[in-house]
């Protein structure tokens, strides 16, 4: 197709998704007519796609052909940005109607905002559709695998120009509010179809997004409008709580506070929430327990792979006293029998992955007790991914996995599916080098399984999501064992002494 084409689709398009109307027609041609250098234009007179993958392919690819892009995948995902930025409504339109839909009904207003940041591009859907999803019925409920494909690698140009670009520290990170309309560079990913939503968390500025890689239905980001550290304490819970009564339709929730045990960017504090139920929150009580002066409040420890305190109440203010409580315990905390250790050489180890949600008219706040002690058999982390899984899992494991979604790296794509073919073949995994490191575990499977064409990749993935399982158990710090239950009790009847 003609450029022209391409630009008349892309215009019609924002006119379709309720991104423009149809006075806007002239400055939204002249727009891209500027960004693409063209002096003359007639428009089209062929058939239009509606496909806004095609669109800015072909868009993308006049550019390149025009030297205005370089093609790579870093350049094209800048230019492309840039593209759908001017056809992105400002901020004062995009906040009018979030808050308009927000006095009707909270959902309409997150439904709303959802899609339009899907269909600005800012979320790609066409790149999220190649995401591999699966279910694994473990013995805590179902748990979701992922191997996420919609963020892309860097290609070694952007690499090679990210090193050479000059230094600079604006945006100060990735979740700062100067992201907003941001050009984007080769070191930092380009924002320009990007819009915020204020909001106001416990009478302070705080905003909310949408991540633009979804790892679950409404994936959002929930942050602070200063550039402020994370830290895990009592306004942390209270912050959670504040939410929830705003956004009673979402969950949230927050990574723990310390290296290992945290998430990527702990220099902005920051939530993750969403309208998404995971297998955690469907999770039973599987011990009623009672913490002195808050009988109110009904507690339990719950059925679960990592070791989970759950707080249920009418009162978010009484449900986060007894969190914090419960924190400061925690924080100085050490059961060597369990390999809990709440110091060593004065750096401390011991802390809290809080979620909240509601119930109801209740709230309620999940605690994950989070420890990140190495050791010398596991220099990673003695709550972490153990070296025996390493091979599907070695990252850290952060707020989406504690509650029971797998986010497994994007190798593992090819890998699950060459080690199918390898394994129904009766070929010698151990003799690939990217596959070796698959040998141990694909050898005790031959124990269970025998594997054919038609059935090798459907055992490999319940068995990844099995791994996954133990993962999770890896990462408890009070093991579904005799010894580990009597543990956690033991740290509840301290949480009751100090109380």
């Amino acid at each position: 197709m003609k450029i022209e084409t391409y630009i008349d689709s892309l215009v019609s398009y924002a006119m379709n998704n309720g991104l423009a109307e149809p006075v806007d027609h002239m400055v939204l041609t002249n727009r891209l007519m500027d960004l693409l250098r063209l002096d003359d234009y007639t428009p089209s007179d062929e058939p239009q796609s509606e496909d806004i993958e095609e669109i800015l392919a072909g868009i993308l690819d006049y550019a390149v052909e025009k030297g205005l892009c370089d093609d790579g995948i870093t350049a094209r995902d800048i230019f492309d940005t840039r593209i759908m930025g001017a056809i992105t409504p400002m901020p004062r339109e995009v906040i009018g109607i979030f808050n308009h839909l927000y006095e009707e009904d909270p959902v309409k207003a997150t439904d709303w905002y959802y899609k339009f940041s899907c269909d600005t591009d800012y979320i790609r859907r066409y790149r999220i559709k190649k995401d591999m999803r699966w279910k694994y019925q473990s013995e805590y409920g179902e748990l979701d695998i992922t191997i996420n494909l919609s963020k892309p690698e860097k290609d070694p140009k952007a690499i090679a120009a990210a090193k050479n670009a000059p230094q600079t520290a604006y945006p100060k990170c990735q979740l700062c509010k100067e992201n907003e309309g941001y050009a984007g560079r080769m070191n930092h990913p380009a924002r320009a179809n990007h819009r915020i939503i204020p909001i106001e968390v416990c009478g302070a500025d705080w905003c909310l997004q949408y991540s633009p890689y979804v790892y679950y239905n409404e994936h959002c980001i929930v942050f602070n409008a200063e550039h402020i550290p994370m830290k895990i304490d009592k306004s942390a819970f209270e912050k959670l709580l504040d939410f929830v009564r705003s956004f009673p339709h979402y969950f949230v929730g927050s990574n723990a506070d310390l290296p290992i045990v945290g998430g990527s960017i702990l220099s902005h504090e920051h939530f993750q929430g969403g309208h998404y139920t995971f297998a955690m929150e469907t999770a039973p009580i599987e011990k009623e327990i009672t913490f002195a002066g808050f009988e109110d409040i009904h507690a339990g420890i719950v059925k679960w792979p990592m070791s989970v305190i759950r707080l249920t109440g009418a009162n978010p203010a009484r449900i986060a006293d007894l969190a914090d409580k419960i924190l400061a315990a925690w924080r100085g905390y050490s059961d060597e029998t369990v390999g809990v250790i709440a110091f060593s050489n004065g750096e401390p180890h011991n802390t809290i992955t809080p979620i909240a949600r509601r119930r109801g008219e209740d709230y309620e706040l999940d605690l994950v007790l989070r420890c990140n002690v190495t050791s010398e058999e596991h220099p990673l982390g003695v709550f972490h991914p153990h070296a025996d899984k390493h091979h599907i899992k070695k990252e850290n494991i952060g707020l989406i996995e504690v509650m029971g979604l797998a986010v497994l790296p994007s190798r593992l794509k090819q890998e699950l599916t060459d080690l199918a073919a390898a394994v129904a073949k009766g070929e010698d995994v151990a003799s690939d080098p990217v596959l070796e490191k698959h040998t141990s575990w694909i050898e005790e499977l031959k124990k269970t399984y025998t594997f054919t064409e038609e059935n090798a990749m459907d055992i490999i993935l319940q068995e990844t999501g099995k791994v996954f399982s133990a993962v999770l158990e890896d990462a408890g710090v009070y093991k579904n064992t005799e010894e580990g239950k009597n543990a956690f009790i033991r740290f509840v009847d301290t949480v009751n002494h100090e109380a």
